[in-house]
C-alpha cells in the first residue's frame, strides 16, 4: 500500500480510548458504567495500587445504561471505580506452523510461560461456519487407527463424530490412540474443564512424545473462569480452522463438549438468562450449532472432528447429548457394561453409527459388516438363554453361527492402546473373519 493511500486513509483510524468504571461485582458478573462497546469484545480492567496490572474481560450483555462484563482471570483486586478500557475488538490469538506441539491456554498463550514464535498471524476466535453450498461432500475416508472404527464405523475426511459415555469408559483413551494413529496431517486437542492432573497425564501417557510433535493442546482446566472454557472451545475451532483453510486435513478432538455447555449456562444464569430444559440456558442451545457447525469441510482443506460428550448417570438422551447427537454426522456409544468385561476400546457397536460410511467404503465393505452386526446382535439378543442353557444346539442355525463366531468377534473388537491398525489391515481382517460381502 503506497503511502498516499495511507494517509488517505488517516481520517478513518478511531485515535481515541474508550473508559468506564466499575460499578459492582456480583459472583461472576462484573458490571460497569461504560464503556461504549459492543457484545464481544474485550475490555482492559485497570486494578492495582502500588503494581498495576490489567484483567481481561468480555463483554457478555447489558443492563439498562450498564455494560456487564465477564472476566477471564481471578477477578482479585477489583474494587469500585477501577477503570474498564475498552479495545473495540473480539479476542483474537496468534496461530501459525511454529505452534505446533505447543499446550496452549484459551488465549493462545504457552501454558509453560515460554514466548509465542514469531511469524504467528492474528485470527479472531469466533467466526462463521462455511456456507453450506461451498461445502464439498465427503467422498473419501480418513484413517484413524483403530480397526472397530475403520472397519465398522469407517469415518469419513471432514465427518463431525460424537463420543458418548460416562465418566472413567475410556474417552481420554481413545482420543490418545486416534491421536498418535491418525494419517490427518495435524491434530489440534482441546481439553475443556479436565482435572489439572489429568492434562499432564494425557498429553505424557494417551498423547505421547510422537504424537505431541503432529499436534496443538488447547488446555482450560476445570478452576478457571467460565468464559475461559467456552473460549478454549473456541479458540481450539479457530486453530483448526487457520490449518483447514492452509489445505490442511486437520483431525480435531474436544473433550468435551458438555463442560462447554455447563460453562455456558454459568455464564447465561449471571447475566439473567431463565433455566429451561433441566437447567440449561437458551443460550447453550444457541452456541452448541454455532460452535460445531463450524468443523467439516470447506473449499481449501477439511475438519475431522471428535466431540466428547460426558452422559450423566450413562443417560443418552439427556439434553447436550440429544442436540448434540442432532447436529453431528455419527455418533459412538462407549458402553461401561464393555468397559467391565475388559474390551477395550469400550464402543458398543451395535448403537453406534457413522451417517456417511456408506457413501465412502466399497459394497462388500458394508455387506461385511452389515453381517457382523448381524451375527452380534443375534448373539446379545439370545446371551441370558445360552448363559443359563436355556439354548439347545441346532435349535437355530442363526444363533449356532453367532456362538460360534462369538470369541472371534470380540478378538477382532479389541485393541491394545498402543497397537496401530491400519484400515487396510483392519478391513481385510474383517474380510477374513466374515467373507467378502457375504
Amino acid at each position: 500500500m503506497s503511502i498516499a493511500n495511507l494517509l488517505e486513509r488517516l481520517p478513518e483510524i478511531d485515535t481515541f480510548k474508550r473508559f468506564g468504571r466499575v460499578k459492582r461485582v456480583v459472583g461472576l458478573m462484573i458490571e460497569s458504567q461504560g464503556p461504549e462497546s459492543s457484545i464481544g469484545d474485550v475490555c482492559f480492567i485497570h486494578v492495582g495500587t502500588t503494581k498495576k496490572r490489567k484483567i481481561q474481560a468480555e463483554v457478555v450483555g447489558f443492563k439498562n445504561e450498564d455494560v456487564i462484563l465477564m472476566p477471564y482471570t481471578s477477578i482479585q483486586d477489583i474494587s469500585p471505580g477501577s477503570l474498564v478500557e475498552a479495545t473495540m475488538k473480539p479476542l483474537e490469538i496468534k496461530v501459525g506452523s511454529g505452534l505446533i506441539g505447543n499446550v496452549v491456554d484459551s488465549l493462545g498463550q504457552p501454558l509453560d510461560g515460554t514466548l509465542l514464535p514469531k511469524g504467528l498471524t492474528s485470527v479472531p476466535t469466533d467466526q462463521t461456519p462455511p456456507n453450506p453450498m461451498q461445502r464439498p461432500p465427503i467422498r473419501e475416508s480418513i484413517e484413524v487407527g483403530v480397526r472397530v472404527i475403520d472397519s465398522m464405523l469407517t469415518v469419513g475426511n471432514g465427518q463431525r463424530v460424537g463420543i458418548f459415555a460416562g465418566s472413567g469408559v475410556g474417552k481420554s483413551t481413545l482420543l490418545g490412540m486416534i491421536a498418535r494413529n491418525t494419517t490427518a496431517d495435524l491434530n489440534v486437542i482441546a481439553l475443556i474443564g479436565e482435572r489439572g492432573r489429568e492434562v499432564r497425564e494425557f498429553i505424557d501417557r494417551d498423547l505421547g512424545e510422537e504424537g505431541l510433535k503432529r499436534s496443538i493442546v488447547v488446555v482450560a482446566t476445570s478452576d478457571q473462569p467460565a468464559l475461559m472454557r467456552i473460549k478454549g472451545a473456541f479458540t481450539a475451532t479457530a486453530i483448526a480452522e487457520y490449518f483447514r483453510d492452509k489445505g490442511l486435513n486437520v483431525m480435531m478432538m474436544m473433550d468435551s463438549v458438555t463442560r462447554v455447555a455447563m460453562a455456558q449456562r454459568e455464564v447465561g444464569l449471571a447475566v439473567g438468562e431463565p433455566p429451561t430444559t433441566k437447567g440449561y440456558t437458551p443460550s447453550v442451545f444457541a452456541i452448541l450449532p454455532k460452535l460445531l457447525e463450524r468443523t467439516g469441510t470447506n473449499k481449501h482443506g477439511s475438519i475431522t472432528a471428535f466431540y466428547t460428550v460426558l452422559v450423566d448417570g450413562d443417560d443418552m438422551n439427556e439434553p447436550i447429548a440429544d442436540t448434540v447427537r442432532g447436529i453431528l454426522d455419527g455418533h459412538f456409544i462407549l458402553s461401561r457394561e464393555l468397559a467391565n468385561k475388559g474390551q477395550y476400546p469400550a464402543i458398543d457397536v451395535l448403537n453406534s453409527i457413522s451417517r456417511v460410511m456408506n457413501n465412502i467404503v466399497t459394497k462388500d465393505h458394508v455387506r461385511s459388516a452389515e453381517r457382523l452386526r448381524d451375527l452380534l446382535s443375534t448373539y446379545i439378543t439370545s446371551e441370558d438363554l445360552i448363559n443359563i442353557g436355556a439354548y439347545k444346539k441346532g435349535s437355530s442355525k442363526e444363533i449356532d453361527e453367532a456362538i460360534q463366531m462369538y470369541p472371534q468377534i470380540i478378538s477382532f473388537l479389541k485393541q491394545g492402546t498402543e497397537e496401530k491398525v491400519s484400515m487396510e489391515e483392519g478391513v481385510n481382517r474383517l474380510f477374513q473373519l466374515i467373507g467378502k460381502g457375504v
